[in-house]
């Protein structure tokens, strides 16, 4: 059984932390919700839990990043070194939106909607400061 933490983003922050992907569901209607909320948006139920994904989905649409946030410049990528972003589709339900690692993003036509993709954790920070992003690791969600 998962520990009651509240449904905000400084828990689910938490859980990346751990290098957990958690979502929100609904005891009443079984509703999946990613980012987790407190209230069910298909039946207003607030019955919410806890639910560990499997990290695992495909591929839904991407796009190549060549310039992005101040965040992803200072993870070093800019107009030479660009980076993907996409929505991942996940057999629980939910799509959400993260990097797209493990393939080259200076040729983003090699990617294909439809890949298999699996959850993985981009550390970046250091000390206080340090946490973990969500990204996708294309080719391994299998």
């Amino acid at each position: 059984m998962t520990e009651q933490r509240t449904f905000t983003s400084h828990s689910f922050q938490q859980y990346l932390n751990e290098h957990k992907l958690m979502a929100s569901r609904c005891t009443e209607c079984g509703g999946v919700f990613l980012p987790p909320r407190p209230l069910c948006p298909s039946c207003y139920s607030e019955s919410m839990e806890w639910a560990e994904l499997s990290g695992k989905g495909k591929l839904a649409a991407y796009t190549a990043v060549y310039v992005g946030s101040s965040a992803m410049i200072a993870a070093g990528h800019d107009r030479t070194n660009p980076y993907l972003s996409g929505v991942v589709r996940l057999p629980e339900g939910p799509a959400i939106s993260a990097q797209i690692v493990g393939v080259d993003a200076t040729h983003p036509e090699q990617v294909s909607i439809g890949v298999p993709v699996q959850v993985t954790f981009i550390e970046r920070g250091e000390g206080e400061a340090k946490r973990a992003y969500l990204a996708f690791e294309a080719g391994n969600g299998r």
